[in-house]
């Protein structure tokens, strides 16, 4: 490994001694530094001798000779080369002097070209002959050094370029080992943190730790080196081992005596319903029903499987119960089947001020390392939520005999807090009004027109933002047989079919007209525009449309979410401050719980 780096080396030195020299830089990379098969791309030549550039020159610096690292950065062409002179015969030709004598020929050539001769050599041309022979002698010094290998906690100054350092310094990176830290605990778009430095600069810092991978042994890994849209799901899992610590729920270990088989409370296991050894495949079970599932599996991966979009409610409860299971190992050194009531009081008072090495910035996504399970204390209506959710979760364990109490059914639930008098009912609906029709104006959006079809199939059902991001045009049928029975409808034509938090499946009505809206939308797209067509199934109401798809992905919740925030600070413009300030305010959440219905 040693001997490939060090040939490395001396092809890097004599390609650099080529460019200074001035020789095509295609042919002098064909030369010294092509793979066999690899083409010249001049994007790549390029950033090759960016990085190039930099390393020299941090190694002048550690060898304390800054000119010399300032000199290896300079640029010879810069300075222009001397201009070509004509001879005299040329120019006396040019100037018609051909019938003038030598002398005056000479005199006036001299008048046209002052800057000849030995004085030429203080030009433009001669300080760059100058730059190249002192760039020759610096590479021959740097190439005359040992080889030294980085090493993982050398300061950034060290081995990148200066003005490059001083922005990741500032910014708190001050090593390469926590350059590399934060690379992996960020991903792709780790440099946005970092003020000054863009996609291309980030890209040099990227290509030189993967060149000194080896010596440094630091790996920047995979789930770093593209965008996330790029990666498979198996790529972000493995980002983060397994273990008995902070975990995601699906990646936590439960350890052997706290696994909850032997748990203080629970029941004879001939009498229980569930086909669950541990604490953990009995919260998967609950999360199945949850979810809907036809059968209860044991495996907690299954449980998650089993609602590949899970909806909000769904996660709530996955949150609380994997908050409840961290904390009864971590903290309280318990099996959760052997928390009793002293233990859920406990939990109540810990909920309210979490440790800050719980906390986390809020929407980090579960892959990272930077997942934690609060992003701080709760407030007393969240706390409520937590409690009703946890109290839940034994109920089910008790109902089905694997447990044989519930330790937060005597515990006390928060007051429910009055509703401030700015989230009315009127108050929200004359938002709605004001944004529906901003909405209405912005139809060559997507954006916008996805956002105003969430909203309205929201407020027409009920349904959460996230529950209507769910549903398939496949989900939808008419109510009806013929089109005069549609048209005798006023406005509930169609039926929707869903299930319920229990996996109960329910119908619902919905207004002709947001069919109307959905099937302009498909044939805007180019799709069939009749909602039951067998190619629409499975095409979401939110669908995003991309150029060249034949199948649409939906919009995520959390892109709605940022649009919609997004036009509700437009519809604020031109309100007074507290107007303003209340609609900036709303939530999909309030829109759809006021008043009235809107087609």
């Amino acid at each position: 490994m040693r001997a490939h780096r060090q040939r490395l080396q001396r092809a890097h030195f004599a390609f650099m001694r080529a460019l200074i020299q001035g020789l095509d830089a295609r042919a002098s990379w064909d030369r010294y530094l092509r793979l066999e098969g690899e083409s010249a791309d001049m994007r790549n030549v390029r950033r090759t001798v960016a990085w190039m550039r930099d390393a020299f020159a941090a190694a002048a610096r550690r060898e304390r000779r800054p000119g010399t690292a300032r000199l290896i950065l300079l640029d010879p062409e810069r300075f222009a080369s001397a201009p070509q002179l004509p001879s005299l015969e040329d120019f006396a030709r040019e100037q018609g002097l051909e019938d003038f004598s030598h002398a005056e020929q000479i005199e006036a050539y001299e008048a046209a070209h002052p800057r000849t001769g030995a004085r030429a050599g203080n030009g433009q041309g001669g300080r760059r002959a100058r730059v190249v022979a002192r760039q020759l002698e610096a590479l021959q010094w740097l190439e005359g050094l040992a080889a030294e290998d980085p090493r993982p906690d050398d300061p950034v100054d060290a081995w990148l370029n200066p003005a490059l350092a001083a922005r990741l310094e500032r910014a708190g990176l001050r090593s390469l080992r926590t350059l590399v830290e934060c690379i992996d605990e960020a991903g792709a778009r780790w440099w946005t943190r970092v003020p000054g430095i863009g996609a291309q600069k980030a890209s040099r810092v990227i290509e030189w730790l993967q060149a000194n991978e080896n010596a440094l042994g630091l790996r920047v890994g995979p789930h770093a080196l593209r965008g996330r849209s790029q990666l498979a799901p198996e790529v972000l899992q493995g980002v983060v081992a397994p273990a008995t610590a902070l975990r995601p729920l699906e990646k936590f270990l439960l350890p052997p005596p706290l696994d909850g088989r032997e748990g203080v409370f629970r029941a004879p296991a001939a009498d229980c319903m569930l086909p669950a050894r541990d604490d953990r495949e009995a919260i998967a079970a609950w999360l199945d029903a949850r979810a809907g599932g036809g059968s209860h599996r044991r495996d907690l991966q299954a449980a998650l499987l089993a609602s590949a979009a899970p909806t909000d409610t769904w996660r709530a409860y996955r949150k609380e119960a994997e908050r409840l299971l961290l904390w009864a190992v971590l903290e309280r050194g318990k099996a959760l089947s052997s928390l009793a009531a002293e233990d859920a009081a406990a939990y109540r008072t810990f909920i309210d001020a979490p440790p800050a090495t719980w906390c986390g910035p809020r929407h980090q996504q579960r892959w990272s390392v930077l997942w934690r399970p609060f992003e701080g204390p709760l407030s007393p209506a969240a706390q409520r939520q937590t409690l009703v959710i946890l109290r839940g979760l034994f109920d089910f364990l008790v109902n089905r005999n694997y447990l044989v109490c519930n330790p937060f059914a005597p515990l006390a639930l928060p007051p429910r807090s009055a509703a401030p008098a700015s989230a009315s009912a009127s108050l929200d609906l004359a938002s709605w009004e004001r944004l529906d029709r901003l909405l209405g104006r912005r139809a060559d959006d997507e954006a916008a027109r996805a956002v105003r079809r969430a909203l309205r199939w929201s407020r027409a059902t009920g349904l959460r933002l996230g529950d209507v991001a769910a549903l398939r045009c496949g989900d939808l049928r008419p109510s009806a047989d013929s089109e005069q029975d549609l048209a005798a409808h006023d406005g509930d034509a169609w039926l929707l079919s869903i299930r319920n938090a229990r996996g109960v499946p329910r119908q619902m009505a919905v207004p002709a007209a947001h069919i109307r809206e959905l099937e302009e939308e498909l044939a805007r797209q180019g799709f069939e525009g009749r909602l039951e067509a067998p190619a629409n199934q499975g095409i979401a109401v939110l669908a995003r449309f991309e150029p060249r798809s034949t199948s649409p992905r939906p919009w995520s919740v959390s892109g709605l979410r940022k649009a919609l925030k997004r036009f509700l600070h437009e519809a604020s413009q031109g309100l007074d401050d507290a107007q303003a300030l209340q609609l900036q305010r709303l939530s999909a959440h309030r829109l759809r719980r006021a008043a009235g219905v809107v087609s």
